[in-house]
């Protein structure tokens, strides 16, 4: 099975694409750093990665989308301005008739080995060990293979303790 894992954002979109090789194991595939805040305002940026996100998605032909869930923010249109982005990728998942999964920031965090209330580097740093890659561009790469593996995980029935919040469902 083969997972695309979505951080969202509006400055920095990461994505990263792993899959469960023959013998169960997580193998990193690919990931990208997307930099929608060279695009220009909101509207171009999102057409960005609306672009970028059907692109990545036709090139390694995933099975599944995991993203993280909507967290609280201090400011509320930070919040807004990301709902738009992740808005985006949830419509790129379903013109591609994925199935997408949602987790909350702690489970993907736990899922990676770390606790639920790591920092950004530790996280990286795990996510490096697990799939044997040497520094990352940025945080949200990382974070984006963590949710792809977060994924697998749960993904595997004898690892699964508590479901996946399944968010879109179809496949046509």
């Amino acid at each position: 099975m083969r997972v695309l894992g979505i951080d969202p954002g509006t400055r920095y979109l990461g994505l990263g694409i792993v899959e469960r090789d023959g013998r169960g194991a997580a193998r990193w595939v690919a990931h990208a750093l997307l930099e929608p805040h060279k695009q220009g305002e909101l509207p171009e940026r999102l057409a960005y990665l609306f672009e970028q996100i059907g692109q990545i998605i036709e090139k390694h032909r995933p099975d599944e989308v995991a993203v993280e869930g909507v967290f609280h923010a201090r400011n509320a249109r930070s919040a807004i301005v990301l709902a738009h982005a992740r808005g985006v990728a949830l419509l790129c998942a379903a013109r591609a008739k994925l199935p997408v999964f949602e987790y909350a920031p702690a489970t993907i965090k736990k899922a990676v080995g770390v606790s639920g209330a790591a920092r950004k580097e530790g996280v990286e740093r795990m996510v490096r060990t697990l799939l044997q890659l040497p520094a990352l561009e940025r945080s949200d790469c990382a974070d984006a293979l963590a949710i792809a593996l977060c994924h697998l995980q749960r993904a595997r029935p004898e690892l699964l303790t508590r479901p996946a919040r399944h968010v879109i469902v179809r496949r046509s």
